[in-house]
């Protein structure tokens, strides 16, 4: 009798025998996932972070997207806003609304954008993210069905925000977010990226967003994260910039069983700003890994890198930062920070700060801090008044307002400030 072993990969791609492949470019995904494997901790990128749970659970695609269902607690409240929302990764129309009607300005799905603008999505889908070496990318590139495509024209200002919420629900469900950022010559706009759970069903979040920000573009992202405890999400954001542009991204990640940031940025051209922020708060078991490599390739760009943690129970955190600085990329600046707080002895941070520099002509610093309360200043603060939890969460919000206050949109700092509240009220 002959019995047919069926591999941890095979059976997690089960899940996608019913789904259609993304065309040439898909075809050509598969082929890459025929040949890449799962990452394990002896691969050094995967060093502090276990997919094994996420590849051996079994999943499902669930594509009711639940006409009832009500958002409202999942928007931003007093934010006029153009919204695109997802349900299980796939487009909510009765739940969204455009009013922007800048003149070829592009704001829907990628599942109507390969019907009404195929031309132009086909010249940037699968353009930047690695679907040749990364797995996950791959099945992506492979299978997603919807996400988001945006596109400026060139000297477009896009005057309200994009918010694009994407919510999971349900058991055991897997979504594959594919998003198309393009933001053209001379323009500018804000893009905001909410990833929420209803209820607190296990699953698995696959998201990929290739970005580019073409000559002059002003382009700022905020991505927020507060999933269930029983969520994993592997995100890859994909950065291409071009001359006298300017890109911000902050990465705010709230709540989540096991988080995986990668945000991979490309200065191909001289005059580039780049500013990277990012908070992550960890409780339980919770394991949030940022990985991030900004590319400087050619002259007189500037990058601004500041990453802060805050952790307690025995919850992990991973921050690994490198720079390149290329040969050609004199009259560099650029600047990385880690910090981070334990707030319990069985708490973890792995942070690895790295930098590779081949041109002389350069200013570049880095550098990892990790520390305890003040004890001190919780003293100072209880000596005017304050109970012992209250001067915790003051010290604990004037940590992490550095990375907060650069979201410039009012209306959702201060919803992620009623995050942090909850949050901080749970350590």
């Amino acid at each position: 009798m002959n019995t047919t072993i069926i591999s941890p990969k095979e059976k997690f791609l089960e899940a996608f025998s019913s789904s259609d492949v993304n065309g040439g470019v898909g075809i050509d995904a598969m082929e890459s996932i025929k040949n890449l494997d799962f990452p394990t901790t002896r691969n050094e990128n995967w060093k502090y972070t276990r997919v094994a749970p996420i590849i051996k659970h079994d999943y499902k695609i669930y594509k009711n997207t639940k006409a009832n269902l009500d958002i409202e607690s999942y928007k931003i409240p007093g934010l006029k806003a153009n919204v695109l929302v997802f349900v299980n990764g796939y487009f909510a129309p009765e739940k969204s609304i455009v009013f922007s009607n800048e003149k070829n300005l592009i704001i829907t799905n990628i599942a109507q954008a390969r019907k009404d603008y195929f031309s132009i999505l086909e010249s940037y889908f699968a353009k930047l993210a690695d679907h040749r070496n990364e797995i996950f990318t791959a099945i992506n590139t492979a299978y997603s069905e919807d996400g988001t495509f945006i596109y400026v024209p060139d000297n477009t200002i896009v005057e309200l925000p994009i918010h694009l919420v994407y919510l999971t629900e349900g058991d055991s469900v897997i979504s594959q977010p594919r998003n198309i950022i393009v933001s053209g010559k001379s323009s500018s706009a804000k893009v905001i990226i909410t990833h929420e759970s209803i209820g607190d069903g296990k699953s698995f979040t696959n998201s990929v967003t290739e970005i580019w920000v073409k000559e002059n573009a002003h382009l700022s992202i905020d991505k927020v994260q507060y999933e269930s405890d029983n969520s994993s999400h592997i995100s890859t954001e994909q950065v291409y910039q071009q001359s006298n542009s300017n890109f911000t991204i902050n990465t705010v990640t709230l709540n989540g069983g096991l988080v995986r940031n990668n945000l991979n940025i490309e200065l191909d051209a001289p005059n580039c700003e780049s500013n990277l922020y990012g908070l992550y708060l960890l409780k339980g078991n919770q394991h949030v890994d940022n990985h991030t490599l900004v590319d400087h390739k050619k002259p007189h760009c500037n990058s601004n890198e500041l990453y802060k943690g805050i952790m307690d129970d025995k919850s992990t955190g991973v921050f690994n930062g490198k720079v390149f600085v290329r040969p050609d990329a004199q009259k560099t600046n650029a600047f990385q920070s880690n910090s981070n707080i334990l707030l319990s002895d069985d708490a973890t941070i792995n942070s690895k700060p790295e930098l590779e520099i081949y041109a002389d002509d350069v200013k570049c610093s880095h550098g990892s801090t990790t520390g305890q309360m003040d004890k001190e200043a919780i003293f100072y603060l209880r000596a005017r008044g304050l109970g012992e939890d209250s001067a915790r969460n003051m010290l604990m919000y004037a940590f992490a307002s550095d990375v907060i206050d650069n979201i410039k949109v009012d209306p959702l700092k201060e919803k992620i400030n009623t995050f942090l509240e909850k949050k901080f009220s749970a350590f």
